[in-house]
């Protein structure tokens, strides 16, 4: 059996210094004095903290004790840490990557009719309250309507995300049975979420049909049998499978599953409710062609091309969504009133024809090369004046951007942007530099050169975008 290393005591002088330290209450009475505005929790969190720092500073020699003031805090610092504390974990950032739907910048950016109708709902609503009535209603009621006039749908519901929406009509339709889907179809979703482990997890039994790159409608014909209980087709929203492909149409799935007595669905991903060739994006067929394809299901996201809140959304035949809605899963996936509301006022952006206008995830994949282009002179000139003087240089160029959130991945619309250099600093460090700003400004890198690409940039942040840069870059 090894003897224990044995501990050795500090020097007699680190000793003494660790006798000065002060305690807690004494290092929060100070702290306190120096910043009254701030709560005792955090000031005695940053009290324990700075005190623990400086222990382990003196017991292992990385600060020496000084003949005067060892026993001290670095009172600055602790205020900054306690400051820190407050500052919540969510907050808002400066999109400048040209990313629209940036999945890890929160996908669409809110409208801001979003936050008026969250204002009325700070009292209590009529969530699941029937007013004619006067007894218990649905929350599903309040965006079905909607969905229906702007779908063609027979019926609507909603739950928190498209994986949700998926896994709930497979469960409720599917559990235990076959779903037949082609190879080229099997797509990952964002944070390697694949559709086979969506379908284990639903408790369908998931059938391959195809090649990665060709599957026929004879393919799906032969895979039927008795145990199957749906024909389920994907869009490839994140990928592209280009050259020798082929693909069985729409309204030849829905065919062969109404020829069979076979349930249909269309996992969109990314929806749409409008044409987007009039944003200058690649034609991508809609929600109500897909209802019109003649699919019992067809299920999108909320927070996508549809530029609203984070949502799954299923519309389709009324009797697939009753079955859907009634599952017992519906009451953990079901969403919230402040979803709901988002959603209303999303939809309600496309029901008035005022989508592009209204939703700023439209009008930023919409922006005209005319408008990006004033947006940059605008954006590099008041830079210019901010940083030039600090050894910055700054130059308008043109980039190109893209969708974002799995969606049209060989869409890279052209856009500008403003070039951010340092003789000495490289983009890593103006990026790093960056993302400290209040609020964090998240840029791209491309060929070692830090762009601000403005597509993602509205006109009205500009101002505000130009002092959090020129405060994280010259410092007062």
């Amino acid at each position: 059996m090894s003897a224990k290393p044995e501990r050795r005591s500090p020097p007699p002088d680190v000793r003494e210094a660790l006798t000065r330290l002060p305690a807690v209450d004494e290092a929060v009475r100070v702290l306190s004095q120096r910043d009254g505005t701030l709560p005792h929790w955090a000031l005695v969190e940053a009290a324990r903290a700075a005190i623990d720092e400086r222990r382990r500073a003196l017991v292992t020699g990385t600060l020496a004790p000084a003949s005067q003031g060892e026993g001290a805090l670095d009172w600055s610092q602790a205020l900054a840490q306690a400051r820190a504390l407050l500052v919540p974990s969510l907050r808002p950032v400066f999109n400048a990557t040209g990313v629209v739907l940036h999945t890890n910048l929160g996908r669409a950016p809110i409208a801001p009719a979003v936050l008026e109708r969250f204002a009325g709902l700070r009292h209590y609503s009529n969530l699941e309250y029937d007013l004619e009535a006067g007894r218990r209603g649905s929350r599903h009621h309040h965006a079905s309507a909607l969905l229906r006039r702007l779908t063609g749908a027979e019926d609507a519901a909603v739950v928190n995300n498209n994986a949700a929406a998926v896994m709930l009509c497979l469960a409720a339709h599917a559990r235990g049975r076959e779903v037949i889907v082609s190879r080229g179809e099997l797509v990952e979703i964002g944070g390697s979420f694949r559709m086979p482990d969506v379908m284990e997890v639903s408790g369908a039994v998931l059938r391959e049909v195809g090649t990665t790159n060709r599957t026929h409608a004879r393919d799906y014909q032969r895979a039927i049998t008795d145990e199957t209980a749906m024909l389920l087709k994907v869009h490839r929203s994140n990928f592209a499978v280009v050259g020798f492909t082929t693909e069985v149409a729409a309204e030849e799935l829905t065919a062969i599953g109404r020829e069979r007595g076979v349930l249909t669905m269309y996992d969109v991903g990314s929806g749409s409710l409008s044409d987007l060739a009039q944003l200058g994006l690649p034609h991508e067929h809609t929600v109500a062609e897909m209802v019109r394809a003649g699919f019992d299901l067809v299920t999108f996201s909320g927070d996508k091309l549809l530029g609203g809140p984070q949502a799954g959304i299923i519309v389709g035949r009324a009797e697939a969504v009753a079955v859907a809605r009634s599952h017992p899963l519906m009451r953990a996936l079901r969403p919230d009133k402040l979803t709901i509301a988002a959603l209303e006022v999303t939809l309600e952006a496309y029901r008035d024809g005022c989508a592009r206008e209204r939703l700023p995830a439209l009008a930023m994949l919409g922006a005209s090369d005319q408008l990006l282009l004033a947006r940059a002179e605008r954006l590099a000139g008041a830079l210019e004046a901010r940083l030039a003087d600090a050894g910055y240089a700054l130059r308008v160029t043109r980039t190109t951007s893209r969708v974002g959130g799995g969606s049209l991945p060989l869409a890279t619309p052209s856009s500008r942007a403003v070039t951010v250099a340092h003789g000495e600093r490289s983009a890593d460090q103006i990026a790093a530099l960056l993302r400290r700003g209040t609020p964090p400004v998240i840029a791209r890198i491309e060929d070692d050169a830090l762009l601000l690409d403005v597509r993602t940039i509205v006109d009205d942040d500009v101002a505000a975008l130009v002092e959090t840069v020129a405060a994280a870059l010259v410092p007062a």
